[in-house]
């Protein structure tokens, strides 16, 4: 099987503003700070593989105004293969108003733009090149039945799919993802799946065995900062978080889903590349924004060598 990846998804221009407290309604409040960069999950999940050394196709969206030409000029920058990834006439760019606090906790926005434009038909017309590729990268910022159509589409194929019910909705069917290799929600997103509670890994563990029981494969909840479950029809396994300086969440998830579809592609372990994606997202909430807080291969080994050293000291 290829070590190649596709990403169907989304991306986001990022308009992040840090803020001592969020206002109360009809406050107006000064704020210290403001960013913008790039973002959007499929775009972020797609720029973390790539930049790990992960050979990454992209299947996007852009809108035809000030942000689109950037938007794809990054995705270049950085390697990532942008053939399929194309302007809309006549529509903006998606944005994400993301809101960070003191804690390094987040609110986020989003405007889903072009990306609403990226249609089941436009699956089809990469599908040569996507043929090429052992996991494609799933996540909610485009349309369902464009999320429906490429895991139908996979299976086929024979190509395994990871979707990220991210940002989770209700009207997704699971009964039409269930062919999907893995689901990747966090604990909020888990909920709104099942209706179930999922606030402690206990009841995030049953949670997710309720959707392996309707047939998807395997399940891996993120915990933030109790790190990660892996829950098939088998025993459960936990990956625990690595403990960091908080500065800023914001892309954390995203971190870990591309690292691990990165390690994952190279070398099929579900559990090594669960933990190098808990260590990756540790080194990103280390630095403010998402895509400019990932870190290269490079920058990461110092990470994990610091890590080790600590653990042995």
């Amino acid at each position: 099987m290829g070590t190649r990846i596709g990403v169907v998804g989304s991306n986001m221009v990022d308009l992040i503003t840090y803020t001592d407290r969020m206002p109360a309604a009809g406050e107006t409040l000064a704020a210290p700070s403001f960013a913008m960069g790039h973002g959007g999950k499929g775009a972020n999940q797609a720029v973390a593989a790539a930049k790990l050394g992960g050979d990454v196709l992209l299947v996007s969206r852009v809108g035809d105004d000030l942000f689109g030409g950037g938007t794809v000029k990054n995705f270049q920058d950085l390697g990532i293969d942008t053939r399929h990834v194309r302007a809309v006439p006549g529509t903006q760019s998606g944005v994400a108003p993301i809101f960070v606090e003191p804690s390094g906790e987040n609110r986020i926005l989003i405007v889903k733009g072009a990306n609403e434009h990226l249609l089941p038909a436009d699956v089809d017309a990469a599908a040569d090149d996507l043929r090429t590729c052992g996991l494609i990268l799933l996540q909610l910022e485009i349309p369902l039945e464009t999320i429906y159509h490429t895991v139908a589409w996979a299976a086929r194929e024979g190509i395994e799919v990871l979707l990220n019910p991210a940002p989770a909705v209700p009207e997704l069917d699971v009964e039409r993802i269930l062919s999907a290799t893995f689901l990747v929600p966090n604990q909020t997103e888990l909920t709104i799946l099942t209706g179930l509670p999922a606030e402690t890994p206990a009841q995030a563990e049953a949670a997710a065995r309720t959707l392996v029981a309707r047939g998807i494969r395997a399940v891996i909840v993120t915990l933030g900062a109790d790190g990660a479950l892996l829950v098939t029809d088998g025993p459960t396994v936990h990956v625990p978080s690595v403990r960091v300086r908080v500065h800023d969440t914001s892309g954390a998830g995203d971190a870990f889903i591309g690292a691990f579809a990165q390690h994952y592609a190279a070398n099929r372990d579900v559990q090594a590349a669960m933990a190098w994606g808990a260590s990756y997202a540790a080194d990103s909430i280390t630095r403010p924004g998402t895509q400019k807080a990932f870190a290269d291969a490079a920058t990461f080994a110092r990470f994990r060598e610091a890590l080790e050293a600590s653990a042995g000291a």
